[in-house]
């Protein structure tokens, strides 16, 4: 029988790569999504993976959309906590809403995205949890003290899940990629894309696709004895 796993965010850009990844290699997969219905239909037309629209952010939300997913899928062996939003601004002029909505999805979205399936996961002594972080997490980033906060928070989280799923069977592990072929990276300005691509010794972005290798990887049997690590992915930008 066919894993499960759970990729949240996972109907466009790192996620779309992720959930495909994981479907390639023979788990049953559900994506997550926010708002976007067309882009979410668009995906299952042309993968096959069942989407579910669910606010990460909303614990009863998220708890409900998990359910669902176990009553369509099985219960879930691999968590892809991969959805994630940016409100961009100078501290100075960051407002508390700003602050508030990238700390509600992107680190308590990941606390309402694991603890559901948490029990499950300690009952069957198999899981698989897998954060995608941020290069900016690790180095801290000009306007985006929310984000960066958040980020380095998903590392925490998974350290400490590793020390309490271990015995257990469950592993945690984080990702954290530099600058990706995206949509939203692909769609700044030519000279301010280039001016990255400067900083990266690779001299180029990164694929969603290497960033999905890396979870394949993490959620698979091989994988069983990293725990708590981080996988930086980023053409050697940082170095950590």
């Amino acid at each position: 029988m066919a894993r499960v796993a759970l990729v949240t965010g996972g109907s466009r850009g790192i996620g779309e790569a992720i959930s495909k990844a994981l479907k390639d290699v023979g788990y049953d997969v559900a994506a997550t999504y926010a708002g976007n219905d067309e882009a979410a239909a668009k995906f299952t037309d042309e993968t096959g993976i069942k989407t579910y629209k669910w606010n990460v952010a909303d614990y009863d939300q998220s708890k409900a959309g998990i359910e669902q997913v176990e009553a369509d899928l099985g219960p879930i062996d691999v968590v892809v906590a991969n959805a994630g939003i940016t409100r961009d601004a100078p501290f100075h002029k960051m407002t508390p809403e700003q602050w508030n909505q990238v700390i509600d999805t992107n680190l308590t979205g990941v606390f309402n995205t694991v603890h559901p399936v948490w029990p499950g996961m300690r009952e069957r002594k198999f899981g698989r949890v897998i954060v995608i972080s941020s290069i900016n997490g690790q180095k801290g980033q000009f306007g985006q003290v929310n984000y960066a906060a958040t980020k380095a928070g998903d590392l925490g989280i998974i350290k400490s899940l590793a020390q309490e799923g271990a015995r257990a069977g469950i592993t945690a592990n984080a990702i954290c990629p530099g600058y990706i072929a995206t949509e939203m990276v692909m769609a700044v300005p030519e000279k301010v894309r280039e001016s990255i691509i400067a900083g990266i010794p690779a001299g180029r972005l990164g694929e969603p696709e290497e960033i999905a290798r890396c979870v394949v990887f993490l959620a698979g049997d091989d994988a069983g004895f990293i725990n708590g690590s981080t996988i930086t992915a980023n053409g050697a930008q940082h170095l950590v």
